[in-house]
């Protein structure tokens, strides 16, 4: 049976989804909110030292948030899935033959013919009830169930690798148009994101990079913009 669920996972991509979103989200806001920064303080400045000062604190300020917001949120959702179990617990021990019915129905409702559905029912309560209302009455498994460290773990470590990049940017490359090398190298390494991503995922590569390359273009050049247009010279 191991071997089977192994070999399933081997095929399929569905069980990365939690870590993968929060990792793919992290790094990707991680290169584009820390470029961007640099791309608008460096719009504004004649000095190196304001655009790496400016992008650490990005890049330091945005980990944290990333990481914290995730925990938040997906705490949250954990903290739904509990409610609805216990909730779920209370139901199975007050109307037991309701709850049989309401699995058998959504059998049913599956394709499954109506004596077929009240045995897989009857049979699927009679080795494990919680588990089966959780599972298919609730929709909640081992790939989707929330996992708060992991997200939040994932998704502030992929930031701070993401970040990192347009930060070597910024101390490596000539001052003079820094904003358009830190644009190009950004799209770069949002490029390779899209790619890595897409293939880790299982989806398609050209549809990540042309939805990277659009979006990372449009937060880059507006603040680029504001930049130009509202920021003090802080040369």
């Amino acid at each position: 049976m191991e071997a089977v669920k192994d070999n399933y996972l081997a095929n399929h991509f569905i069980h990365r989804s939690n870590w993968l979103r929060a990792a793919v989200l992290g790094a990707n806001d991680g290169i584009l909110s820390t470029a961007s920064l640099a791309i608008g303080v460096s719009a504004a400045s004649d000095l190196r030292e304001p655009i790496i000062v400016a992008t650490l604190a990005g890049l330091v300020a945005g980990a944290l948030s990333m990481a914290a917001g995730e925990f938040v949120s997906v705490s949250s959702q954990t903290d739904v899935e509990k409610a609805d179990i216990e909730r779920e617990k209370l139901e199975l021990s007050e109307m037991p033959e309701i709850e049989l019915l309401r699995l058998s129905e959504i059998y049913e409702q599956r394709g499954l013919t109506k004596e077929t559905a009240l045995k897989v029912a009857t049979e699927l309560t009679a080795h494990d009830a919680l588990g089966a209302h959780i599972r298919d009455e609730l929709g909640i498994n081992d790939v989707s169930q929330a996992k708060p460290l992991q997200a939040a773990w994932a998704s502030g470590a992929a930031f701070s690798v993401g970040g990192i990049l347009p930060l070597l940017v910024t101390l490596f490359v000539p001052l003079p148009q820094m904003e358009y090398y830190l644009y190009g190298f950004a799209l770069f390494f949002l490029i390779l994101l899209g790619i890595v991503a897409a293939k880790t995922g299982g989806s398609s590569i050209s549809k990540a990079i042309l939805r990277i390359t659009l979006w990372g273009t449009v937060a880059m050049g507006l603040t680029a913009l504001v930049g130009y247009l509202f920021g003090v010279n802080l040369g």
